[in-house]
């Protein structure tokens, strides 16, 4: 009947209506949408507490650039990252989208291996990628090194020394200070014992670690570990020891 096609006809209207509307409203939901709050992750925040949450947030307020209000489709999170990666403490970050509207922003803290405090009067950290960084407020515990070091030295032979001690823990424990000599020769102070090891040049860690080692054991367990006050590896395949003076 007429009433009955009419009636099929309007329906059609209204479902096409409808289709058209949920089109738009679905379409633009993403881009309308507004962040609701950042998920803050900063990885290593118990070794090294370099940099804090309120840092981050105080960096992003600064630059105009915190997320948090503005419409999650105009947040362009390769300009946070970038914005992030400049800071002198911060190794690298990622930032993105996560449901409920958030932004999430995780922070990977640069790792220091090596603290410098030279002769020259500058002082700052290594790092593990061979550069150099600026000294926080909170320290990290690890060797310091001290006498005539440059930083040309600092981040090639001292770089290379340092990963020795990140991948050697008994050693790393061990070794509290690297002095640098006028020779660019290195000489090492011990947690446990009164003596200085004297390496040399900075090379053959592994070969002069080794000879180290089998000497604590063998030797400085029976004979007592102050009876020397410099304990020499320079030359291959043996070891020097001078007695303390009575």
């Amino acid at each position: 009947t007429m009433r009955k096609k009419l009636f099929v006809f309007l329906f059609l209207i209204l479902i096409s209506i409808y289709l058209v509307i949920a089109v738009t409203v679905l379409n633009g939901k993403p881009h309308e949408a507004v962040c609701s709050g950042m998920e803050l992750v900063i990885n290593d925040s118990i070794d090294y507490g370099f940099i804090s949450k309120r840092e981050v947030l105080r960096l992003l307020n600064n630059k105009k650039l915190s997320p948090i209000g503005q419409e999650m489709g105009k947040i362009n999170t390769r300009q946070l990252e970038d914005e992030l990666k400049q800071h002198p403490l911060i190794g690298n970050a990622e930032c993105y989208r996560t449901p409920g509207n958030r932004i999430g922003i995780e922070i990977t803290q640069r790792v220091p291996i090596l603290r410098v405090m030279a002769a020259n009067g500058e002082q700052y950290y290594i790092d593990d990628k061979a550069h150099t960084m600026p000294i926080p407020n909170s320290a990290a515990n690890v060797a310091i090194v001290t006498g005539y070091v440059d930083k040309t030295f600092a981040t090639k032979e001292l770089y290379e020394f340092g990963m020795f001690l990140q991948k050697h823990p008994l050693w790393k424990a061990q070794i509290q200070q690297i002095n640098v000599t006028p020779a660019k020769e290195l000489e090492l102070v011990p947690l446990v014992g009164e003596h200085v090891i004297f390496l040399g040049k900075p090379n053959n860690y592994e070969s002069k670690f080794k000879r180290l080692k089998t000497f604590y054991k063998k030797g400085l367990n029976e004979v007592g570990w102050n009876k020397y006050s410099r304990i020499s590896l320079e030359f291959d395949n043996q070891i020097i020891c001078t007695k303390k003076e009575k």
